[in-house]
């Protein structure tokens, strides 16, 4: 915390008894406990509890009055300080400061009707020019939500990240990681993503062989805009990860479609394209796949690498959830079998912790990597240098590997009491197989029910559930299939999610 050079005169400072007695902190909150001692503070400066210059007690008395560690409440006074509700004087204390922020509650307006900016634009925009990609849009907040399969943010080791994040924001090493950095991501991430890597997945890369992106998502699309021309052939599942597929055409590929059974990808379909076809490269979720959770099988996974080897194309792997695995061991990825080079393996910590945590990372051959580097320096320049080298100690002081054990044993949990709901409540109007791992269940609606139907119900009784409509490349195709994710709701929240869907669907049922 830095000092004002010239102090206040005396009359400047009212000194006021406070102690802070009246401050809360309630340490099974998911906020940490710095941040709840400086909101309550902040909150007794616009209650007027606190006024401009009142003297704040010193970090012991403050520490031992909220019983608390010192540096807890030090680390509270320098989010004060820079958000600048205080001033602090040399030997002489923290005051609440004479400038405070805007403290004035601004009316909400509405922004429809005071904007004046033009809704279009005088130039020619093609308004289809990107069709296929759906804006965030945010649900009901009262409605419970069974998404697509997420992680459960409260479970997520945020006070940890913060931890490593203020320490290497610390203003003697903060000059360092606030310029430009490496557009290849923090070298030390990279040397303990390699380590990790090679401990859990048996990948022997070195640090040159990894880029650090802004999640799965990006890493794909770099490696599509460097590899993908107008009118190349790419094989992807169906049902599918749109997500991806949208990038492949918005890169101009034609796209082959292949089903999937309990196995993964058909292999034989795989290589009546490639007789066909010139391919440039496949697209494969083998772990748990997106959506039907199915996982790839040993036998098929050398059959792909052969034919990659054979008609020489890429492989996209992505294996965004390879971590959370709930029956047996894994079955290794394919990259650890790659010795010829076809296997560009995509990764994400925004499952690991949270999808907030934008840290993504794609694995290939040198060459590879050079050009999807250089590319992302011409879009994003760089990513966020703190945030990779919080990770980085993660990775490094074992941390990351103790939540996932802690998370694995939760959703595991979960998994299981999913399941039972679903049997107990609606065994005889739907279908589904117990995944060994990942964060969703794979449903198939009996009795015709419609699963854009159930939706819509569910949605009126408080529950927004998918309506089926984002699995299939072709829009107009009718199933009867939804994904539902249970890893994101808690024990009660599934008892209610489940109670609701089931009063949805038995309402359909006897329609």
């Amino acid at each position: 915390m830095a000092y004002l050079s010239s102090p206040v005169k005396p009359t400047q400072l009212v000194q006021m008894a406070y102690t802070g007695s009246l401050l809360i902190v309630d340490k099974s909150l998911q906020i940490p406990v710095y941040l709840q001692i400086a909101n309550g503070i902040i909150a007794h400066i616009r209650q007027g509890i606190l006024k401009s210059g009142s003297a704040l007690p010193g970090s012991r008395i403050l520490s031992r009055n909220l019983q608390v560690h010192r540096k807890t409440v030090v680390a509270a006074y320098d989010e004060l300080y820079a958000q600048s509700w205080v001033d602090t004087y040399p030997r002489k204390g923290i005051f609440v400061a004479n400038n405070l922020p805007d403290i004035t509650p601004r009316p909400i307006v509405n922004e429809s009707k005071t904007s004046f900016y033009p809704e279009k634009t005088f130039f020619d925009v093609d308004d289809n020019k990107i069709p296929f990609t759906e804006i965030f849009r945010e649900l009901p907040s009262q409605n419970l939500v069974i998404n697509d399969g997420f992680p459960d943010t409260r479970l997520a080791p945020i006070e940890l990240l913060v931890r490593e994040y203020r320490r290497f924001a610390n203003y003697r090493f903060a000059p360092k990681y606030l310029t430009y950095g490496p557009e290849q991501g923090s070298g030390n991430l990279r040397i303990e993503l390699a380590r990790f890597l090679a401990e859990t997945r048996g990948l022997k890369i070195s640090p040159e062989h990894i880029l650090i992106t802004k999640g799965a998502q990006m890493a794909i699309y770099l490696t599509v805009k460097i590899l993908v021309s107008k009118n190349d052939t790419v094989i992807v599942g169906d049902p599918g990860f749109l997500g991806a597929n949208n990038i492949f055409k918005h890169a101009g590929a034609n796209l082959e479609l292949v089903p999937l059974d309990e196995y993964g990808m058909d292999m034989d379909a795989v290589e009546e394209i490639c007789k066909r076809k010139k391919v440039k490269l496949l697209y494969v979720i083998p772990h748990h796949h997106r959506p039907t959770t199915v996982t790839l099988s040993s036998e098929r996974r050398l059959r792909l690498l052969e034919l990659a080897m054979k008609y020489r194309f890429a492989i996209i792997e992505d294996d965004y959830d390879y971590d959370f695995r709930y029956s047996s061991s894994p079955i290794l990825p394919l990259a650890s079998l790659d010795y010829g080079g076809s296997v560009i393996y995509i990764g994400s910590f925004s499952k690991t912790i949270a999808p907030g945590i934008r840290i993504g990372f794609m694995i290939s051959p040198k060459n590879l990597i050079v050009q999807t580097t250089r590319l992302r320096r011409l879009i994003d320049r760089q990513g966020e240098l703190l945030l990779e080298e919080a990770m980085a100690n993660l990775l490094k002081n074992g941390d990351i590997g103790r939540h996932l054990k802690k998370a694995n044993k939760v959703y595991h949990e979960r998994r299981d009491f999913f399941c039972s709901l679903l049997k107990e409540h609606l065994g005889e109007l739907i279908e589904f197989k117990i995944p060994d791992g990942g964060f969703a269940i794979w449903i198939k609606y009996l009795n015709d029910i419609k699963p854009n139907d159930v939706a819509e119900i569910a949605s009126f009784m408080g529950l927004s559930i998918s309506n089926g409509s984002a699995y299939f490349e072709d829009p107009q195709k009718q199933h009867p299939h939804i994904r539902m994710g249970f890893a994101s709701l808690n024990l009660k929240e599934m008892e209610e999610a489940i109670g609701i869907l089931a009063k949805a669907v038995k309402k359909l049922n006897k329609l």
